[in-house]
């Protein structure tokens, strides 16, 4: 044996559910070459390395489903695949990504594997599956390997890749509720629901945020003008064009005066408590630095809070401490600013953690503050001796419990004046408990697309349900709308062959027809009701993901195909109906090693898989490999067939089952056994789509040859599908005696 190595010969990103799982994935085909006769208990001191480099590995349950599992496996004997797909899992979970989902299976080619993992991007998971691989060989090798460094770049992947915790925390609650979610980019852009239900969110701000209201917002002037004729309490103060008028205002007001920028945020250039001209000074071009413009005001006396106001209502309120640091006689401020602030771990430049990090000298906020206390960055305070950091931006206590109702009457009150939908309302009062009129408090600022992780990560008190807050604006318990009021459109999938196309057509222009708005992205093209918007195959992840995002469709119909289930996996996560007309073949597959029709059952029962527990699957009786897959649906299952006298579909309707059927030339429908005639099958004319589909399909095609000998039975899917959705009878069968009025027309370039 001379080759022990791995190597990783293919990745796939899955974007939906696929074979393995119902979330995205990543699948890598790898060799482990000569490593094949090496499983982990013959390979010297492997274990040992291994599980000093990565502890963690105790808690892998793996398939004995207890702590510890997996290392079990380790000493018992298992192979490099199978370990690689633990390490790229716990690597990931070192890094603090959310997984777990991990498996590894033979290929039946000798020594190549398919290892699947989960996380939280397609880059991030190929990244840990290559750092696995590296790390594996390192063990076997018995050679040195720094498990820092691919944790370090999985950490900043994270931050750089992934959604902000502030979305996640939107599109986690969402989940929570059935809301599905679509990231639109690399950013925080994200679509919950579905089609004519959905509403889009990017991070706290929503596409009910008026860009007006951001506009005032922004302006902290402006904002103080609405609310202070609104009655609402507010410091007195005026935007100010030089350094001078900021000091002659501050000092005419004979008390601690602030000086900000007019239109930052997060506490940028703010400074507080400034008593003399050089202070002021200072402060104003601090100021000037972060906006287009500076405001003087004075100050009130109390702690800062911030109040999360969504829709009207209190969601979420802490409270703002001094930052300091307490010296020891032998540390510069700069050293004990890194020991005692920047070492929290709240602290740091990812968007996971609530609280920035200071650094000297070039946050002058923090050098004015340390300036006035007449210190310096190099400065040594005595033992003991306190010093002010900073007055500002550390929002740290949860106090949403002890909120007086007229104090959170009054933040409501000022985003409700500005006109946000979702703010964070910044007051100072010395007791958050009392009225504003009482302690003297007042509201200083009112911000747009405020951040929430101050209210996810308190270092005191609760974490708030904010995402949960923000979902059930956006999406009112009872009163949302789509399936099941989850704001998904009503969802159809269909698997099979070339006749597949034919299907999707046919049902979306019966839910078309009924009155639904309907999108449909199949082998034809891709179609929004009687529009046709593209001319090419559109079964794809790209024309299915357009379904989705059509703000017209109330429906959707998505054709897929088995090569499309492998490499992409399905553009949803669920649907209403879900329809395999036949199981597809192994052309085109070898790729991923799937040869034998015995293998396809694996790939087509995804389509079942993702069925809602209210919805139905769509069974092809004729094909035994086809009806074999009803008791994978977690839905109701209608089974159609050519024959009254086939044997599945005799079996299902002796236990209740729905289904459609032909005898003596004509459809019937069936529910155990009562039956129910519908129309005869010379009634059906399908040469429009026939047309439609040799349009789309010069030449020679399945379909059409079909078609051609006169087959109408291959709208009995579509008969089961529609009488499952509840159009009526009626309907079904005068649309399919003219079927030209199922077809789109209009071409949109």
């Amino acid at each position: 044996m001379n080759n022990k190595t791995i190597t990783i010969l293919r990745m796939t990103e899955l974007r939906g559910p696929s074979i393995w799982t119902y979330r995205p994935a990543v699948e890598a085909v790898v060799d482990i070459a000569d490593l094949e006769d090496c499983p982990s208990n013959v390979l010297p001191g492997f274990n040992e390395r291994l599980s000093a480099w990565l502890p963690g590995l105790v808690e892998h349950r793996c398939s004995v489903g207890r702590r510890g599992g997996f290392l079990m496996r380790l000493r018992d004997g298992t192979w490099p695949a199978h370990i690689m797909e633990h390490v790229a899992i716990e690597l990931q979970n070192m890094a603090g990504l959310r997984t777990g989902f991990g498996k590894a299976r033979e290929t039946g080619e000798r020594g190549v594997y398919k290892v699947v993992i989960r996380s939280e991007h397609a880059e991030i998971g190929k990244f840990a599956l290559h750092a696995a691989r590296d790390l594996l060989m390192a063990a076997i090798d018995n050679t040195p390997f720094d498990v820092t460094a691919p944790v370090r770049e999985l950490k900043a992947m994270g931050s750089r890749l992934c959604l902000g915790p502030s979305t996640a925390a939107i599109v986690d609650a969402a989940a929570e509720r059935g809301i599905p979610a679509l990231r639109l980019n690399d950013g925080n852009l994200v679509q919950l629901g579905q089609g004519a239900f959905q509403r889009r969110i990017w991070t706290a701000e929503t596409d009910r945020t008026s860009a007006i209201a951001e506009g005032i917002a922004g302006d902290k002037h402006l904002t103080k003008e609405l609310l202070g004729t609104c009655g609402v309490p507010i410091p007195r103060g005026t935007e100010v064009e030089s350094a001078e008028e900021a000091w002659e205002f501050i000092h005419d007001l004979g008390a601690p005066g602030v000086v900000k920028p007019i239109d930052g945020n997060h506490a940028r250039g703010v400074s507080l408590n400034l008593t003399s001209r050089d202070e002021v000074f200072e402060a104003y071009e601090i100021a000037k630095e972060e906006g287009s413009g500076v405001l003087a005001e004075a100050m009130i006396a109390g702690s800062e809070h911030r109040l999360l106001i969504v829709g009207g209502k209190l969601a979420a309120a802490t409270r703002g401490r001094i930052t300091q640091i307490r010296g020891d006689g032998k540390s510069t401020v700069r050293e004990l600013i890194d020991r005692q602030l920047n070492a929290d771990p709240r602290r740091g430049d990812e968007e996971n953690v609530p609280l920035e990090p200071i650094v000297l000298p070039q946050d002058k906020k923090v050098m004015l503050e340390l300036l006035r206390q007449g210190l310096t960055p190099d400065s040594v305070p005595d033992f003991g001796q306190l010093a002010v950091v900073e007055r500002t931006g550390n929002m740290c206590e949860d106090v949403t419990d002890i909120v007086h109702p007229e104090v959170a009457a009054e933040a409501a009150l000022a985003a409700r004046v500005v006109g946000l939908d979702i703010a964070g309302i910044d007051l100072v009062t010395t007791d958050i408990s009392r009225p504003l009129q009482e302690t003297g408090g007042a509201i200083v600022e009112v911000n747009a697309g405020p951040g929430l992780l101050m209210h996810l990560k308190p270092s005191e008190g609760k974490p708030r349900p904010v995402g949960k807050a923000i979902v059930d604006h956006l999406f009112p318990p009872g009163e949302t709308a789509g399936i099941d009021g989850s704001a998904r459109m009503l969802l159809v999938g269909v698997l099979g062959g070339s006749e597949a196309s034919l299907t999707a057509r046919l049902i979306a222009g019966l839910i078309q027809l009924q009155g639904q708005p309907t999108a449909l992205a199949c082998a034809d093209g891709l179609f929004l009701g009687n529009r046709i918007l593209e001319r090419m195959d559109s079964r794809g992840w790209g024309g299915g993901e357009r379904v989705l995002m059509s703000r017209h469709a109330k429906a959707g119909v998505i054709e897929t195909s088995a090569w499309h289930i492998l490499n992409q996996g399905l553009p949803y996560d669920r649907c209403n109906v879900g329809i395999v007309t036949r199981m597809p073949g192994t052309d085109g597959l070898a790729d991923h090693y799937i040869t034998r029709t015995e293998q396809m059952p694996n790939v087509a029962r995804t389509q079942i898989d993702v069925v809602l527990k209210h919805g139905f699957g769509i069974l092809n009786a004729d094909d035994a490999a086809v009806a074999e897959m009803a008791p994978l649906c977690d839905g109701e299952v209608l089974m159609y067939s050519t024959r009254s006298d086939n044997a599945a579909f005799i079996q299902h309707r002796l236990g209740g089952g729905r289904g459609v059927f032909v005898r003596d030339g004509e459809i019937v429908l069936c529910a155990g056994e009562h039956e129910i005639p519908v129309l005869p099958l010379a009634r059906i004319d399908l040469s429009g789509m026939l047309q439609a589909q040799q349009q789309a399909h010069p030449g020679s095609s399945t379909t059409a040859q079909v078609l051609v000998a006169g087959e109408s039975t291959l709208a009995l899917p579509a008969i089961a599908a529609a009488w499952a959705l509840g159009i009526p009878l009626e309907l079904i069968g005068a649309a399919l005696a003219q079927t030209d009025h199922l077809l789109a027309t209009d071409t949109i370039f």
